[in-house]
């Protein structure tokens, strides 16, 4: 099945999942009201230090969701920064190659000049329309701007 080129989308740009984002910002909402819930209505046995713990724990699981709901992959003038849960990566134009999204894959790869790849978790197989809006845009820019000039 063949689909038309898509063209370069004017820069900045920016691809973040919806469905990731909601289910991240959304768990740690109700983790966080939970820890908060649950630390008021503890029996009278348990102490500050014990509703602190409680609400503190919460805190650090919505941080972990957190870095579920921060990864995208920007481009701009320069380059592409990819955010992954754990780490950030920034690379040149002229470092990406190209990218590819195969039928089953979580997110796409990219594929840098070092001969390494790396996963875009930013754009998600599981949301296979604007995957593939995402991916034949971020196509065009690498083929407009990560060409070395004849």
């Amino acid at each position: 099945m063949s689909h038309a080129p898509v063209p370069a989308p004017p820069l900045p740009v920016v691809w973040r999942p919806r469905r990731a984002r909601f289910v991240a910002y959304g768990m740690a909402v109700v983790v966080l009201v939970g820890a908060v819930v649950l630390a008021s209505i503890l029996p009278p046995q348990f102490k500050a230090p014990d509703r602190i713990g409680i609400v503190a724990f919460g805190v650090a699981l919505a941080a972990g969701l957190h870095l579920f709901g921060r990864i995208r992959v920007a481009a701009d003038e320069r380059g592409l920064t990819v955010v992954n849960a754990l780490r950030t990566h920034r690379y040149e134009w002229a470092e990406v190659l190209g990218v590819s999204l195969y039928e089953g894959d979580p997110w796409p790869k990219l594929d840098l000049a070092d001969g390494d790849t790396l996963g875009a978790m930013g754009i998600q197989g599981n949301e296979p329309e604007r995957a593939r809006r995402a991916i034949g845009e971020l196509r065009a820019l690498i083929h407009a701007r990560g060409e070395a000039p004849e």
